[in-house]
């Protein structure tokens, strides 16, 4: 081969070569950016959404979360939970550096107790809010949440709006004591909870303004609320001062983001440009089964999580 062909094929080939090494390096980069680039928003998938990938045990899906790039979770359940459990996630999310999405205090859709002016019902939710201090104490929630329940068809509306008040009054002032807010979640009647007392936004705003306590909060479930008033980017601009979280499911379906008619992107910029640093919690199923359905899952966040593209 003459020196001048033999010059050129090198060169030749070395261009290849480094055009392959570029092509491995940005599909190298692409990975790492779909798997492990962190979330601008913390998304707060549950304990128990990634189980196929991840397995059963807490710490395991914790760890799994983090690897996607979540700066979040949350756990409903987490007041059942062993305090020994409870600890270990609270320290496990520590060193990641990890958020935690509002834990239930105290909810029952099947009765009728905020509404009332019981007693008993005043004890029971002294009992829940001040157990709920233990658990923050031993995770480092800065959350829990609480629904009314039920309404009374036989007593004026009005004084089980007062009676609401009261009742959130006394576990605020409970909760206040180590800092912990306590949010009212709103919920759907027409497809989930039907005879509910709290349903809409602006309710849920004229309690928090009425209690008048910095630990009175609104978790506002964008699924219920798209079912019940619509209305999203209002609503969160009207409540906005008292919106301590945000629940995150499409509609119809419950499923999550781009599976159902709420454009979760401009909500979600939306959200970003006012400065929220609290959680999402992914609260909602997923539309696929299986493995499949978890990685499908995570594409959807990536998908609407990318405003800014």
């Amino acid at each position: 081969m003459k020196r001048r062909n033999f010059i050129k094929n090198t060169a030749a080939s070395g261009m290849a070569l480094t055009g392959l090494t570029a092509m491995t390096a940005a599909a190298s980069t692409e990975t790492v950016s779909s798997n492990s680039a962190k979330f601008k928003l913390k998304y707060a998938p549950g304990l128990g959404t990634f189980r196929e990938n991840a397995g059963p045990d807490p710490i395991d899906n914790i760890k799994f979360i983090a690897d996607q790039g979540f700066t979040a979770v949350f756990d409903n359940g987490l007041m059942g939970r062993t305090p020994e459990m409870q600890e270990k996630i609270g320290n496990e999310l520590a060193r990641l550096g990890m958020d935690l999405g509002p834990f239930i205090v105290y909810a029952d859709h099947g009765k009728k107790y905020m509404v009332t002016n019981d007693t008993e019902v005043k004890e029971l939710l002294k009992a829940k809010t001040t157990e709920a201090l233990e658990v923050q104490k031993r995770t480092g929630a800065k959350t829990g949440l609480i629904t009314p329940g039920l309404y009374d068809e036989r007593m004026d509306w009005d004084y089980q709006t007062i009676n609401v008040v009261e009742n959130m009054r006394i576990c605020c002032d409970i909760a206040g004591k180590t800092g912990l807010g306590l949010v009212l979640e709103p919920l759907n009647h027409q497809v989930n909870h039907p005879g509910l007392f709290l349903t809409k936004m602006p309710q849920a705003k004229l309690i928090c303004v009425a209690v008048n306590h910095p630990s009175c909060k609104i978790v506002d479930d964008l699924y219920h609320q798209q079912i019940t008033e619509g209305n999203l980017i209002m609503n969160i601009d009207l409540c906005w001062d008292y919106i301590g979280a945000f629940h995150i499911g499409d509609n119809p379906g419950r499923k999550e983001p781009t599976t159902g008619e709420i454009n979760y992107k401009n909500i979600f910029k939306h959200i970003y440009d006012k400065g929220y640093d609290g959680t999402l919690c992914c609260e909602h199923g997923k539309s696929k089964q299986g493995k499949e359905g978890e990685m499908a899952l995570i594409k959807a966040y990536r998908q609407v999580d990318s405003f800014d593209v």
